[in-house]
């Protein structure tokens, strides 16, 4: 009879010890998991804050998963840009978001030893810019969202607009790596057809002031800009002053045209930050290896016109629509503003 009791007492105890270690699983199982995440920002330009907002607003709609987002802007001051990826390294961030060419690399070096998964944003070239060796198996700890641009596209619509165009102004920083290859692809383009240009390079917002009064005193026949930073800053302060010398400004990013230039081409920055967010929660969330994950490239397809611009330059919306048409996958219209929030975008 004892041993009886004994081996019930023993039943009972493990019934107890599987009772609670199933309480205790459920209780895991329930519990949301949580990440910390560091975003640094570049500059403060329309795309590149339609890109985080879109992160945000993409992470947010996952279910059962807490993120928590830290974000900062550098506005193109590089010893602000590095204490701003210093502290999310304290912080013990689980993964970092480089948002433009200059922050990502700046995070590639600084991450070199603790190895803390970066995804980048908005990199022209990734595989120019050595972030990674090759865009299917990036092969460290970071991959991303590439905005490349087909400077072939955009020029193809200058000269759609302007067949006689024989003098091309060329304006980009010469310090941002990702207005490197779409420059050197301009210059390849131009000279080819036989047509002049010029390059105006500028590093900060008066200097391309300063520019933009030497394009117009040239008489230059059209702009073309790439996904530059520096002179998106700046676009807000000069589109009329090359809208009233009928100077048309082609440019690439939808952003441009939103704060006054004639076009923007290029991809949708939404999407890009949507699919930015899908990559953080690949990596997080399910657990993928930056290393073999894919960078992720977009159509360049989109034309957006300012249609504003347009007028102030002398051209009829609908024709230069039909006119670029052949040239693009789709044609937008805009009107001037400082952000894509204030058209309720």
């Amino acid at each position: 009879m004892k041993t009886m009791n004994t081996i019930k007492k023993l039943l009972a105890l493990l019934l107890t010890l599987v009772l609670l270690c199933a309480v205790t699983v459920s209780s895991a199982e329930g519990e949301k998991k949580s990440f910390r995440i560091g975003i640094c920002n570049f500059v403060d330009d329309a795309s590149l804050n339609q890109i985080i907002a879109n992160i945000r607003a993409r992470l947010f709609e996952i279910e059962g998963v807490e993120f928590d987002i830290r974000e900062e802007n550098c506005n193109l001051d590089f010893s602000v840009m590095e204490q701003i990826i210093s502290n999310f390294i304290v912080d013990d961030v689980d993964l970092l978001v480089g948002v433009a060419t200059p922050v990502a690399g700046k995070m590639q070096t600084m991450t070199e030893d603790n190895r803390i998964p970066v995804v980048f944003a908005a990199v022209s070239d990734p595989l120019g810019s050595n972030f990674v060796e090759s865009l299917e198996a990036p092969g460290a700890n970071m991959t991303g969202t590439s905005d490349y641009l087909d400077t072939n596209a955009i020029m193809n619509l200058i000269f759609a607009a302007n067949p006689e165009a024989d003098s091309i102004a060329l304006l980009y920083n010469t310090a941002e790596d990702a207005s490197t290859a779409p420059i050197a692809a301009a210059k390849e383009f131009l000279t080819a057809k036989g047509v002049k240009y010029k390059e105006y390079p500028a590093t900060n917002i008066n200097e391309v002031s300063q520019a933009v009064d030497a394009i117009i005193a040239d008489e230059m026949d059209a702009v073309f800009t790439p996904s530059d930073n520096t002179i998106m800053a700046a676009e807000f302060s000069i589109y009329e002053k090359l809208a009233d010398a009928k100077i048309p400004h082609y440019a690439g990013a939808d952003s441009f045209a939103l704060n006054g230039a004639f076009v923007g081409y290029g991809v949708d920055y939404a999407e890009l930050g949507r699919e930015t967010a899908n990559l953080i929660v690949e990596i997080l969330v399910n657990g993928k290896d930056p290393a073999v994950t894919p960078v992720r490239l977009f159509d360049n397809g989109t034309a957006t016109i300012n249609t504003e611009t347009c007028a102030a330059i002398g051209f009829d919306y609908d024709e230069i629509a039909k006119v670029f048409e052949p040239f693009c996958m789709a044609i937008k219209p805009i009107t001037t503003a400082e952000s894509f929030d204030d058209l309720g975008k």
